[in-house]
This record gives C-alpha cells, sequence and structure tokens, in this order.
C-alpha cells in the first residue's frame, strides 16, 4: 500500500497569530535542534527535532490530530519533516513559511532564552570557512588543498539537489547545539495531545 503524500501547504506568519487564538485543537511542531528551541521558539510550540522526527515519524503521525503546523528557522526543515510526516500518511501538515523569525516579526508571541546561532548559520560558516582555508591552502601550501574546496561546493549541490544537508546533521550533534534536556521519544512525541486516531 502507497501512502498519499501530504499536501503542499504554506501558512504565513499572521494566519498562524489567527489559528492560535482560534483553533484550541491547533499542534505547532518546531523540528530545529533542541539549542536552537531554546533560543527563540513560538509559545505554545513542541519541539520534535527533525532527526527524532525521522526515526519515530509512525509514532508523532499517530498522535497529530487535523490540525498541524510545522516550523524551523526558514522552512527547508520543517518542509523535510512535512514530507515525512506524508509518508507516514499525515496528509494535513502546514508550513510556516519564514520559520520562527517570521512569526517573531510578525508580532507573534515567542519565547526566548540564550542566544545562540541557528543551524542553517553554523553550515554557512562552516561551508565558507572551509572553501576560503582550500583556496588559501591551495595558494600557499599545496595545489592538492584546492580539492577541499571542491568538495564543498559538490556536498552543497548535493545538499540541495536531495534538499537534505549532512553538514548540519553533523552540527546538530555537536556539544554546543545539545542542551541539558534533549528531547527524547518519551519526552517530546509521547508528551504531546492524543490527537490523532488513537484518541478516538
Amino acid at each position: 500500500m502507497t501512502a498519499t503524500p501530504a499536501a503542499v501547504t504554506s501558512v504565513d506568519a499572521q494566519t498562524l497569530r489567527t489559528w492560535m487564538q482560534d483553533q484550541e485543537d491547533l499542534i505547532v511542531l518546531d523540528v530545529r535542534s533542541a539549542a536552537e528551541f531554546e533560543s527563540m521558539h513560538i509559545r505554545g510550540s513542541y519541539n520534535v527535532p527533525l532527526p527524532l522526527l525521522s526515526e519515530h515519524t509512525d509514532a508523532l503521525a499517530e498522535r497529530l490530530g487535523k490540525r498541524v503546523v510545522l516550523v524551523c528557522q526558514s522552512g527547508t526543515r520543517a518542509e523535510q519533516a512535512r514530507t515525512r510526516l506524508g509518508g507516514a500518511g499525515v496528509g494535513f501538515a502546514h508550513v510556516l513559511a519564514g520559520g520562527v523569525p517570521a512569526f517573531a516579526a510578525a508580532n507573534g508571541e515567542v519565547v526566548r532564552g540564550q542566544q545562540r546561532w541557528d543551524l542553517e548559520r553554523q553550515v554557512r560558516m562552516v561551508a565558507g570557512s572551509a572553501v576560503v582555508l582550500g583556496l588559501a591552502g591551495g595558494r600557499f601550501v599545496s595545489p592538492k588543498l584546492r580539492m577541499l574546496a571542491g568538495g564543498i561546493g559538490a556536498g552543497l549541490t548535493f545538499s540541495a539537489a536531495t534538499n537534505s544537508c549532512a553538514m548540519g546533521m553533523v552540527l546538530a550533534k555537536m556539544p554546543w547545539n545539545r542542551t541539558s534536556s534533549e528531547p527524547t521519544r518519551e519526552s517530546a512525541i509521547e508528551t504531546l495531545p492524543q490527537q490523532g486516531p488513537a484518541a478516538s
């Protein structure tokens, strides 16, 4: 049996604000890392980082009701989460356009904590630094070091083509991107309000 993919539905920050005021059964899932969530998140949202969602997609899908909005920093990881949930039969998830920063800019209620660089910014810094080091090393140390810049370029091209980011997944596991209370299946997924088929 083939699962029906979820409808591609983007929602803007103002619409989400209205929904949050009017719809009690709305679930907002933040799929960023726990550290990013701690830095700033939408009040009332639940943190289920993308790797955790990917590992327990079916369990999460069973708990979701008919009103789900997925959020991240820009929309990319939320779209990946929407695709995974679509594969598990969730056809009603929306993605917040512009992510949490867009919601904050629209005067949405957010909770702010310790400030950190978001994961996408870290990826740009690491990739850019590796390219600069590869080119400089190729000029002053050994021409073979230029292959580092080429490798980063190839990796970024693959990342864009597959809508994935291996470097981001690695950086998400670094100590500075983790918190003392990392979400687990029990602390994140199983504490969500039960709104799926099992709740009927």
